[in-house]
């Protein structure tokens, strides 16, 4: 029996959510999602399809980023469909929001006109003390922490939680370490929250990546979602990253691997370094501006296109990392995406290049071994993924077991960020 087609079960699993909003008596359905899954789609499609029964509508996301992308979203596929922008006082409407034909901003619900969605931060949101909704999207929930749910909760009466629970958690600039292991614990994830106290909703699973090429889907899948996987909605031979100028240094061999088997490895000696690694900056830096010198051409199963600037990025751990690697780039390559993962979640790319985030150190710190911000950086890519890192790294998790204290009533959390990253090295040690 030959397997479902990709676009089958994606098909089969949307259906499937989006007639548990429309029969389920429970007060929240959750989908978990794949790197490019197609969250954002989902989301605008269930926003289409709620706001069509004449209920109003809220729905909350994690960054104004995220928001206007929603609204641009919104705006193609609803061109007819009033959105409300609910904003800060000093929020400037970027070109995105202002080319939606229906959409208004305001810094306060009355201010919005009652349109059927209302769109916002969640943090705008816990603003909002008076009215409610029949419905809540909540996108990338996962990544919501739990205390900002129980904020706006009060506002809606069922609600979408849509979200990628391979990558990063809630994270916080304070220390957090008073509340771990305790059940009103703030930077549980929003949909771990929800499902220990209704373990009873229903939970839909996108089987199909759309973003990750047919080279990547298993190694991303095994290293991070190693109990419910996924696949490439595309085969080997739908893409193609070629290069019109010859490989003359061994970066440019490096790159080449890369666009063959859609993964590069380009490996430094072993060595400590400090945080900033100028050799592993430079190496990052420079691979990523031989690829846009060499002429590139991206194939996919949406047309040919030349491999450019906004198409490429180059994603590392810390921010001081990030202005390092920006201080390489040539200014023919100034326009390449460099940032932190954190930044990088939710986007999308043809060409990254990765600074692995133990590369260089002496210890292995929860932070560094988060199994989540190592799935970001290596899941951006359509086409292929260069680790920059330097050698001994799996050394360097066999010699530094996990330190970190347990903690009663806290659920282990899987992958474990040994096990992920041990994955993903095995698999780049082949490409030598």
């Amino acid at each position: 029996m030959s397997p479902e087609p990709p676009a089958a079960a994606a098909a089969r699993v949307v259906d499937a959510v989006l007639r548990d909003l429309a029969t389920c008596e429970q007060r929240g359905v959750v989908v978990d999602s794949p790197p490019g899954a197609g969250k954002s789609t989902l989301v605008v499609r269930a926003a289409g399809v709620l706001a069509a029964t004449g209920a109003s509508l809220m729905i909350v996301a994690q960054t104004n980023e995220q928001v206007d992308d929603l609204i641009e979203r919104l705006g193609a596929k609803h061109p007819e469909l009033p959105v409300g922008r609910l904003s800060a006082v000093d929020y400037v409407a970027s070109e995105r929001v202002r080319h939606h034909p229906s959409c208004r901003v305001g810094a306060k619900v009355p201010d919005l006109g009652g349109p059927p969605v209302t769109i916002g931060t969640a943090a705008k949101w816990a603003t909002v003390t008076e009215g409610t909704w029949p419905w809540a999207i909540v996108d990338e929930a996962y990544q919501m922490r739990s205390d900002a749910l129980l904020r706006v909760a009060p506002r809606f009466e069922r609600a979408l939680f849509v979200g990628d629970p391979g990558q990063l958690d809630p994270f916080s600039t304070v220390e957090v370490d008073r509340w771990t292991g305790l059940s009103w614990d703030p930077m549980q994830s929003a949909v771990a929250v929800l499902l220990r106290h209704n373990p009873t909703l229903p939970v839909h699973r996108l089987p199909v990546s759309w973003r990750l090429p047919a080279s990547a889907a298993p190694v991303v899948a095994a290293a991070f979602y190693p109990f419910t996987g996924f696949r490439s909605g595309t085969g080997p031979a739908d893409r193609r990253l070629t290069f019109t100028e010859p490989a003359t240094t061994e970066l440019d061999r490096v790159l080449d691997v890369a666009a063959a088997t859609g993964w590069g490895l380009h490996e430094l000696p072993a060595r400590f370094t400090v945080r900033t690694d100028a050799e592993a900056a430079a190496a990052c830096a420079l691979i990523a501006a031989r690829a846009l010198a060499r002429g590139a051409l991206a194939e996919s199963e949406t047309g040919a296109a030349p491999l450019t600037a906004d198409r490429i990025a180059i994603g590392a751990a810390h921010r001081d990392q990030v202005a390092a690697i920006r201080s390489f780039l040539p200014a023919s390559a100034r326009e390449i995406t460099v940032d932190t993962a954190n930044r990088l979640q939710g986007r999308e790319y043809d060409l990254t290049v990765v600074l692995h985030p133990l590369s260089g150190r002496r210890d292995a710190t929860a932070f560094h071994l988060e199994s989540g911000r190592l799935c970001v950086l290596t899941s951006r890519h359509r086409h292929a993924c260069v680790v920059v890192a330097r050698a001994g790294i799996a050394e360097l998790l066999d010699a530094h077991p996990s330190t970190e204290p347990v903690h009663l009533g806290v659920p282990v959390k899987f992958p474990d960020g040994w096990e992920a990253n041990q994955s993903v090295l095995a698999h780049l040690a082949t490409l030598s």
